[in-house]
């Protein structure tokens, strides 16, 4: 399933990867990059989202050399901890303590599964496609929701 992976992709995983083992939480990649490591290789993946606690999210950003950004919470998404790391082949976006407008309320950003995905001699965890799913059409954003009929294909 993640045979062909685009190096910049499995390049950017194994850097996130090799910094995990000091993460005390669970962490996901959700989102573009989930779906491909999922096997959906149609989705251009501009960078890799990845979730998980605020403690861990800071660690995560801090060894990896990027930047923890203020978030106004004025648009679709907010977060406790936002940062980007540039200083990976493919952007990563770390997030954790996430909410999505939905309506007019904010409601949280969970994930309940974990699925372990080989890749190379390593392993990224992702949300079930199912959850994914659910995630996509929570955030219902035209992209989102595209997202959510591609995944519905990997199930049928």
């Amino acid at each position: 399933m993640t045979d062909d992976l685009p190096d910049d992709i499995v390049s950017a995983l194994d850097i996130l990867v090799s910094t995990t083992t000091a993460l005390q939480d669970p962490w996901w990649v959700f989102g573009g990059a989930a779906m491909c490591l999922w096997g959906l290789r149609d989705w251009h993946v501009p960078d890799i989202d990845v979730m998980c606690s605020p403690r861990d999210a800071r660690r995560l950003i801090e060894s990896l050399h990027g930047q923890v950004a203020q978030d106004p919470g004025e648009g679709l998404f907010r977060s406790q901890v936002f940062g980007q790391i540039l200083t990976t082949p493919v952007p990563l976006d770390v997030m954790a303590g996430m909410d999505v407008r939905a309506g007019g309320d904010w409601t949280p950003v969970t994930f309940s599964t974990r699925v372990p995905v080989a890749v190379e001699d390593f392993t990224v965890f992702t949300p079930s496609v199912a959850e994914q799913i659910e995630t996509c059409r929570l955030f219902g954003r035209p992209k989102d929701l595209q997202r959510a009929e591609m995944l519905e294909k990997l199930r049928a």
